[in-house]
């Protein structure tokens, strides 16, 4: 798969799983003519055999029914390979959007915005046309959760080294990652399944005394014997009905035992399996990175089953108790067998082995799923680089660095260095030039390189860093908020952070815009003073070309940068380039006498 582009390789998908849908469909179609030819040829079978010998009539009956319920059991496997190959389907054609940046109909994320975050709202970390959107590939809450908080906040250093390698390696299984999604689609695995899992592991075992236990062998001897007598005409009819009575009645009276544990369990059949599909397409790969090694491990224990055999185990068990759902079965089987306390036992011994490891069980799809996330993004995004992430304070450089979620075709790639605490970068600039888009690139990129991804950029290296940014200022009437001093609850938190020396790395556009100019002159002035005072890094987008001018106060800490426009026949031409130097060409005077403003 990897000989062809990303592109190329997602229609390559296309193509084979349509041929294989067709392929399986025909298959189905095939099974059933075959259990329809079964069926009528047992029962001329029977026909034929009736009035011979009694064990020749049995043999056929017994053959007829094998037969016929191997087909069904083939039929049920093809029918799940159907599913499993339109939804292999439908993640290439997704790609095959997303390559082409259609995306708005994703999962946006904004279930977990944080209402006052220090960049996530600046740099579309959620919502329409996030970030979050373009690259998250969980189908699990638990995963979803995990990746937001991979950007919501710099993952560990170490952490970040193993993501990184972990995401090489996966990024060059993109089959292995589509099957993990897959599954996933087939039943969600939600929180609320996994809080039910963990409140009934957390409870004390039902019907755990020894004597339930005699009673679930001892039962069915005597319902079944009883059962044996009658047809030997031992027991009279009377008698016999009066003892079902019985049955039925004492069993009916252990349902307050069992009921509550089945109303917690319910429903999480299907959640269940995905998480055994999961499990099982995890131990069946072999990785080579410590990341995905370690959750391996994580999941493994010293008993003879692997994870994913025990869940399957669970599954068996969730299955046997829903049966409970079918009134006929209920009755038959709990009036014969105590079926519900056979599987409540069996829910005691397995919860006595797997209690502990269960929790892990979750907690390793939801990393399995981040990391196949981004791993995803890495093989969409060949050109992309992997970011070497510094504990020096503050390290950023980069070349070509490229807002990821502009198109490839539109997005316009720039170089920019800076080094050392106390600097402070002014970007100065028309409007329209690409201020705002350079600021949300290094912001961005920063984001993903904090979180073990791959950035859009040719080479880029950053610090160990806390990101923090004022850009996007909306006010707020229902807290009777206005832009101005929205804007100055950022800034409050960003200098608080600043005076107590925290390693932050600040990114700035259009500094308090909500008072008049000759406040906002003074009071940016001031804030940049005093974060070179405080040996604070940031990056600073403005208007004000008198600010700019402080290079003069402070040679070795500030540094210029412009975005300029070119004009010509009255027209702009903008090539949103990186440049050194204050800008000199500001375009507002050409746009206000475009609308009719005589100047």
């Amino acid at each position: 798969m990897n000989q062809f582009s990303p592109l190329q390789a997602y229609q390559q998908n296309i193509t084979t799983f349509e041929n294989q849908l067709v392929s399986l469909k025909g298959k189905s179609s095939r099974i059933a003519w075959l259990r329809l030819v079964v069926f009528v040829a047992t029962i001329v079978a029977i026909r034929l055999t009736w009035g011979s010998d009694t064990w020749i009539v049995i043999g056929t009956t017994i053959a007829g029914i094998a037969i016929f319920l191997k087909l069904v059991a083939a039929d049920a496997d093809n029918k799940e390979e159907i599913l499993n190959q339109e939804r292999l389907l439908a993640i290439s054609k997704a790609e095959v959007d997303i390559l082409h940046h259609n995306f708005a109909a994703r999962d946006a994320g904004t279930e977990f915005m944080p209402p006052h975050h220090l960049y996530a709202k600046d740099l579309d970390i959620f919502g329409p046309a996030s970030l979050y959107q373009y690259i998250n590939r969980c189908s699990s809450q638990q995963g979803k959760q995990l990746l937001a908080g991979h950007l919501l906040q710099p993952q560990p250093a170490g952490h970040i080294e193993m993501q990184q390698e972990a995401v090489k390696d996966l990024s060059q299984r993109p089959a292995w990652c589509q099957q993990l999604l897959s599954y996933g689609m087939a039943g969600a695995i939600t929180a609320a399944t996994e809080k039910k899992l963990i409140q009934w592991l957390q409870q004390p075992p039902v019907m755990a005394q020894l004597y339930w236990k005699w009673l679930a062998y001892i039962y069915p001897v005597i319902s079944i014997g009883t059962i044996i007598l009658f047809a030997a005409d031992v027991i009279s009819t009377p008698a016999f009905n009066f003892i079902l009575v019985l049955f039925f009645a004492f069993s009916f009276s252990l349902v307050r035992y069992t009921h509550p544990v089945y109303v917690l369990l319910s429903k999480a059949v299907d959640e269940v399996n995905t998480l055994q599909r999961q499990l099982q397409h995890l131990e069946n790969e072999q990785f080579n990175n410590r990341l995905i090694d370690g959750i391996k491990q994580q999941i493994k224990s010293n008993r003879a089953k692997t994870a994913s055999q025990e869940i399957l185990e669970l599954k068996n068990i969730l299955n046997r108790f829903d049966l409970r759902l079918n009134i006929f079965a209920f009755a038959v089987l709990n009036t014969l067998l105590l079926w519900d306390l056979r599987q409540m036992l069996a829910l005691n011994k397995w919860k006595q082995k797997n209690g502990q490891a269960l929790p892990h069980y979750f907690d390793a799809i939801a990393k399995l799923e981040v990391t196949a996330s981004l791993a995803t993004l890495a093989f969409n995004q060949p050109g992309w680089c992997y970011p070497s992430v510094t504990g020096e304070h503050l390290t950023f450089s980069g070349t070509g660095i490229g807002h990821p979620l502009i198109q490839e075709n539109k997005r316009v790639y720039n170089n920019f260095a800076m080094q050392g605490a106390g600097k402070v970068v002014l970007v100065t600039g028309s409007n329209m030039g690409g201020k705002s888009t350079f600021l949300r690139s290094v912001g961005i990129n920063t984001v993903l390189a904090l979180a073990g991804s791959p950035v859009c950029a040719e080479s880029f290296t950053v610090s160990h860093t806390q990101l923090m940014t004022s850009m996007r200022i909306e006010d707020n009437l229902a807290e009777s908020t206005s832009t101005f001093y929205a804007e100055l609850k950022k800034l409050e938190t960003i200098i608080k952070a600043v005076n107590r020396g925290e390693k932050v790395f600040i990114l700035l556009d259009e500094i308090l815009r909500g008072t008049n100019s000759l406040d906002r002159h003074t009071g940016s002035k001031a804030l940049i003073q005093q974060l070179i005072q405080h040996n604070a890094t940031a990056i600073i987008a403005t208007h004000d070309i008198e600010l700019a001018k402080l290079q003069q106060n402070f040679p070795a800490a500030i540094t210029n940068y412009h975005f300029d426009v070119q004009v010509a026949n009255g027209e702009l031409y903008f090539d949103y380039k990186l440049k050194e130097g204050i800008c000199q060409s500001l375009n507002a005077s050409i746009l206000m006498k475009k609308i009719g403003i005589e100047m």
